[in-house]
């Protein structure tokens, strides 16, 4: 098979498409015949050499989520068959032509989306609805504010928060995603460059933060939120050591968490996708929910698309696919 190897760490024109053998699922994995696979900011992380995969998973080959067709089974395999279209989370190993991953990380694709777009889920659906619906706890009524509101993470925090009734803030870097934000259902779409979410929130007061800034943003989040609130990090690309009032954390009695998706072991990830199954899934079917791509690139033109993910200026999610 071919697939995208980082040949040394570095800028996106060390990605170079090469031969690789295919691989064979263990007992419990099914075999994927790649269609598409999504790009995700983690994977330019590992580019860089600055965020290696768990063991046991390809360190050279990058790619979190995909979605394509069943083409072997492992002998205990008892949710799929071969010709099943599925979408699959992954700890790495995406860009490549084939992926060997355990049953209970994919999910069937509906119907009336395209392999693009089912590939622009899986990782962004599993995050949010790990961090702000579980660890989170977002509730109906209550308001929640997701830094980088246009980012794949960002179009499907504000779908869900706004499906389960909550009233969303989000902040992005320019008007014209402000304005993607309010079409995808935000109710207030700050840009950071040029407004103060602090000063602009403080009124309203939120109870959930989904922070994937951290640095100078922790102090501002805090004074924001609404006694009892969560302050959830998936990512901290301002910082990871910033200043905290501890006082103002036990005034309100915030809860202040965080978690990482790629290394959490097989069961967590399995009852996460029967969750997304019963919970998720069904708004895809009533349109609560839909994938937004902003551009597609075939695997042969993977430097474009991460130079593209790297320039900030897309709205939604940047897809590879097999031509």
């Amino acid at each position: 098979m071919k697939a995208v190897q980082i040949t040394r760490p570095g800028r996106p024109g060390v990605l170079k498409l090469v031969d690789y053998a295919d691989p064979s699922p263990s007992d419990l994995q099914v075999r994927i015949a790649v269609k598409a696979a999504g790009l995700n900011r983690a994977d330019m992380a590992q580019r860089q050499g600055k965020y290696p995969p768990p063991a046991g998973v390809p360190e050279e080959i990058p790619g979190l989520e995909v979605a394509g067709v069943v083409v072997e089974c492992g002998k205990n395999v008892s949710q799929w068959k071969l010709g099943d279209k599925v979408c699959a989370l992954l700890a790495g190993g995406g860009y490549a032509e084939q992926v060997v991953v355990e049953e209970g990380q994919c999910l069937s694709i509906p119907e009336h989306l395209s392999f693009a777009e089912a590939a622009s889920l899986p990782e962004a659906i599993f995050t949010v609805w790990s961090n702000v619906f579980q660890r989170g706890a977002l509730k109906k009524d209550e308001h929640f504010l997701v830094h980088g509101g246009s980012s794949g993470i960002g179009i499907t925090a504000i779908q869900l928060a706004k499906a389960f009734g909550a009233k969303v803030f989000v902040t992005v870097g320019s008007d014209e995603k402000a304005k993607a934000c309010i079409a995808l259902g935000a109710d207030i779409a700050i840009n950071y460059k040029t407004q103060d979410f602090q000063k602009l929130l403080a009124p309203e007061g939120v109870n959930v933060v989904l922070d994937m800034i951290g640095g100078s943003y922790l102090q501002r989040n805090i004074a924001i939120m609404r006694p009892e609130g969560r302050l959830v990090y998936i990512n901290a690309m301002e910082g990871n050591s910033p200043q905290i009032s501890i006082a103002e954390v036990m005034k309100k009695r915030l809860t202040i968490t965080g978690s990482t998706l790629r290394g959490r072991e097989y069961t967590f990830k399995k009852q996460l996708a029967e969750e997304i199954k019963e919970q998720v899934w069904p708004l895809l079917n009533t349109g609560q929910l839909k994938p937004l791509i902003y551009k597609t690139f075939s695997f042969e033109d993977v430097i474009q698309a991460h130079e593209l993910m790297e320039s900030g200026g897309h709205i939604g999610k940047i897809v590879l696919v097999h031509e």
